[in-house]
């Protein structure tokens, strides 16, 4: 019997090209393409977003923008937050969008979520720790394991030059976030 299949919304903190959580996120993309027909996940940029601005709503509108990204997220079953740290928080384009998509109303409300994280020491631990506590008030339900934070500069590289991930360990952790988030999606969904 075929597996309900589930809409990912994923959301990179990062607005470099070549950072290594666009990188999570494309072999995330591509690992469901491959192997998980069930899980259909799309990246839905967050660059062109204007800073968080109540002036610039309208009479139950946004501007464009965010208009079509909070669309995105309203037709997501779930949602994968890549999620870089940065002086031990959230990354600022990352809480942007989500205080956008956060105006009423919440676009977020009742959606199962995952986050992958990578950097130093930590792997983005911090991070991913604020993101959870934000998502308590957004009604986000984050899976709680497996837990993805990579430390990106220990050997055996992790992604190549162009910020993709090469390293086949790692793959498999990944595909491990993804399964429990499709479990997880299909839970709270009631299938």
């Amino acid at each position: 019997m075929a597996k309900p299949i589930i809409k990912v919304a994923a959301v990179c903190g990062s607005l470099r090209e070549g950072s290594f959580h666009r990188g999570l996120v494309r072999a995330a993309i591509q690992l469901c393409q491959e192997s998980f027909k069930e899980i259909q996940i799309e990246q839905v940029e967050i660059n062109q977003l204007p800073l968080l601005n109540t002036d610039l709503e309208g009479q139950g509108t946004f501007p464009p923008a965010v208009e079509a990204f909070r669309q995105k997220i309203k037709e997501a079953d779930s949602i994968l937050f890549a999620s870089p740290e940065y002086n031990f928080s959230i990354a600022a384009p990352m809480k942007n969008a989500i205080d956008w998509a956060s105006r009423p109303p919440n676009a977020w409300a009742n959606k199962a979520a995952a986050i992958v994280s990578t950097g130093g020491n930590g792997g983005g631990e911090r991070a991913q720790y604020h993101l959870r506590q934000v998502g308590v008030f957004l009604d986000l339900h984050f899976i709680n394991t497996p837990l993805f934070s990579l430390n990106a500069f220990e050997q055996p590289a992790k992604f190549d030059k162009d910020g993709n991930l090469v390293h086949a360990e790692t793959k498999e952790r990944l595909k491990g976030v993804l399964l429990a988030l499709h479990e997880f999606t299909l839970r709270i969904r009631g299938k």
